[in-house]
């Protein structure tokens, strides 16, 4: 299936990929450079929507599933004093190509779209169904925001997300939530702190209280997480003032089954219980919400809760996917991710069938000097090409 005239273009496209900057907000001439790459490679429409993800499609000619290839196309900033190669440059080093977004996500994001053009020049469109191909936006920030737009558009019977699996099936993720708990005090001069409610010392007891939390747990995702990540007082800098306001965020890795509700329960119950011996204890516990601009000029905005998710391997849909692995000689385990991914809303929120499939290492992502071996894009140009050569099969 892979020629060396492909082999190199999917090395030029990818070192294009790489040469426009796309972090979060800031991804049009990545978006647009796709947009012309699927036209010119043989998909028959491209879509654009609101938040500015872009996405082909190319029809087979008899009636089938619709097959979704998600990859984001934002990477996060670069401190370009510590890396030792060009970050935007797209070189190659003793079989490695080196650039923010190789692996997260750049890389999947052309072997899918090459893969589906590929497939679809070799089969002359005899397949059932439909091959889309998503460079998602905003990821980065909202995992599963911009990908409601995506479904709702596609209505994907199936999709593929291609997050660093290092070609191994993924088959779940645990979820991500941001809590935010708030407590409010009262300010005063310090050299008078008793006139004052000093809302560090109300938020010091609630952190101390919250680490006695039991945490949730599951067969195979393991435990749920509830980390402090952050905390902040109000004024800032604070000289000579008692703070009537603290801030802590905590990180919560989530598992499936659990719910905005069941999550923050456990929280809040603490803080009424904490009240009733504390009469000047004020506190409020939340997720976050945020708020990013898009490059096409719209808002992207939500509240930062993703869901976790995980399907069966003896699923049917899994198990066509991993056979279509193995008939080209690779060796995937099926397994799950252990960060958030898009699947959070194809899988989490709207149950859609979903795998997780993709080039690299995870510990590759967000690192100084990323990289993707160029074998490990060739390989998983093959695997995408196969795996939707068994979705589509007529």
């Amino acid at each position: 299936m892979l020629t060396n005239e492909r082999k190199e273009q999917i090395v030029e496209v990818l070192q294009n990929l790489i040469q426009r900057r796309s972090y979060s907000g800031e991804e049009k001439e990545v978006a647009e450079y796709i947009k012309k790459l699927c036209l010119e490679v043989g998909y028959d429409t491209v879509h654009v929507d609101k938040y500015g993800n872009v996405i082909g499609s190319v029809k087979g000619k008899y009636e089938g599933p619709k097959v979704l290839m998600d990859g984001h196309i934002d990477t996060v900033p670069v401190d370009e004093e510590k890396w030792t190669k060009k970050p935007f440059a797209g070189n190659i080093e003793d079989g490695k190509l080196y650039g923010r977004g190789t692996t997260d996500m750049k890389g999947a994001v052309c072997a899918m779209l090459l893969a589906g053009a590929y497939l679809a020049q070799d089969l002359k469109k005899e397949f059932a169904g439909e091959i889309f191909i998503a460079g998602v936006v905003h990821e980065e920030c909202f995992e599963g925001v911009a990908a409601r737009e995506i479904s709702k558009y596609v209505k994907p019977d199936y999709v593929i997300i291609g997050e660093a699996s290092q070609l191994n099936l993924k088959i779940g993720q645990r979820g991500r939530g941001e809590i935010v708990v708030e407590t409010f005090g009262k300010p005063a001069h310090s050299a008078n702190p008793e006139k004052g409610i000093n809302a560090v010392y109300k938020m010091m007891k609630i952190i101390e209280n919250i680490q006695k939390l039991p945490m949730t747990h599951h067969d195979t995702l393991g435990y749920g997480i509830l980390e402090l990540t952050d905390v902040k007082s109000s004024p800032y800098p604070g000289a000579s003032v008692v703070p009537d306001y603290c801030r802590a965020t905590y990180d919560r890795r989530l598992l499936v089954g659990e719910t905005p509700e069941s999550v923050l329960a456990p929280i809040q119950k603490l803080l009424d219980e904490m009240a009733k011996e504390d009469e000047t204890l004020k506190a409020k516990v939340s997720y976050a919400r945020g708020v990013e601009k898009c490059w096409t000029g719209a808002t992207i905005e939500g509240e930062r809760f993703f869901p976790g998710w995980l399907f069966e391997e003896k699923d049917e849909y899994v198990q066509k996917a991993l056979k279509a692995l193995e008939g080209i000689g690779q060796t995937p385990t099926i397994t799950h991710y252990n960060f958030c991914t898009n699947g959070s809303h194809y899988a989490g929120e709207a149950g859609i069938k979903t795998i997780g499939y993709g080039p690299s290492r995870e510990n590759l992502a967000h690192t100084i000097d990323e990289y993707i071996e160029l074998d490990s894009l060739y390989n998983v140009t093959e695997g995408y090409y196969a795996i939707l050569k068994a979705y589509l099969a007529k």
